[in-house]
């Protein structure tokens, strides 16, 4: 398959638009699930090292759980308001949008049983394929206009224990993210961090360390 340029256009504003949601932006709109399909579905055509394919998802639409994940988020959000107790902003900030999304995904990485092609060196290949997963999701759900956001203040363990992982499972699988998709009322021009000036949004020539 070849393609034009008008494609790769499309790709690259895709990439630029993308945005980290917060609960200010969701909206009351139920995802299809023929739409939440194809979001999965492009996580699982996502590279891995050695095909090894170690990315699982567990979807959580049940209000009962977001609520115990919500409140999970609201005890490591007060340690981190004193850890940041010195920036007036960070109290101002939005930082999940658990209870206003339509659903929340918990994605997992699954723990190799043997030696997998191309990790014997590297042993979190597995764990970064499992973010391309991730990235491949996000790039698709925008491309519908739906909103994702990536909740890390979350306590791992709690958080498998409250979706419902047996012991077994807690142990056989690693949280490598959580996040809230829903649709939105609008999506910011710049990510909203960028606009707030928590940070300054780099540039080409801040990334590149070196040509060798």
């Amino acid at each position: 398959m070849q393609f034009e340029q008008q494609d790769r256009e499309t790709l690259f504003s895709i990439i630029k638009s993308r945005r980290d949601v917060r609960g200010n932006r969701f909206i009351n709109k139920y995802i299809p699930k023929d739409i939440l399909n194809k979001i999965l579905l492009s996580a699982n055509y996502a590279p891995s090292v050695g095909f090894s394919q170690p990315w699982r998802f567990v979807i959580i639409e049940d209000e009962t759980t977001k609520d115990r994940i919500y409140n999970d988020f609201c005890k490591e959000n007060n340690i981190a308001k004193d850890i940041f107790k010195d920036n007036d902003l960070y109290s101002k900030l939005k930082l999940e949008g658990i209870k206003e999304s339509n659903l929340n995904i918990a994605v997992l990485y699954q723990k190799p049983k043997k030696e997998v092609l191309g990790q014997t060196t590297q042993k979190k290949m597995g764990e970064y394929s499992t973010v391309c997963a991730i990235q491949n999701m996000w790039l698709t759900a925008r491309s519908f206009n739906i909103g994702m956001g990536w909740i890390s203040i979350l306590k791992p363990k709690k958080v498998k224990k409250i979706i419902g992982l047996t012991k077994e499972q807690r142990s056989e699988y690693k949280l490598v993210g959580y996040f809230a998709l829903g649709y939105v009322d609008k999506f910011y021009e710049k990510p909203e961090l960028q606009t707030l000036k928590w940070e300054n949004k780099k540039t080409l020539d801040e990334v590149i360390l070196d040509w060798v």
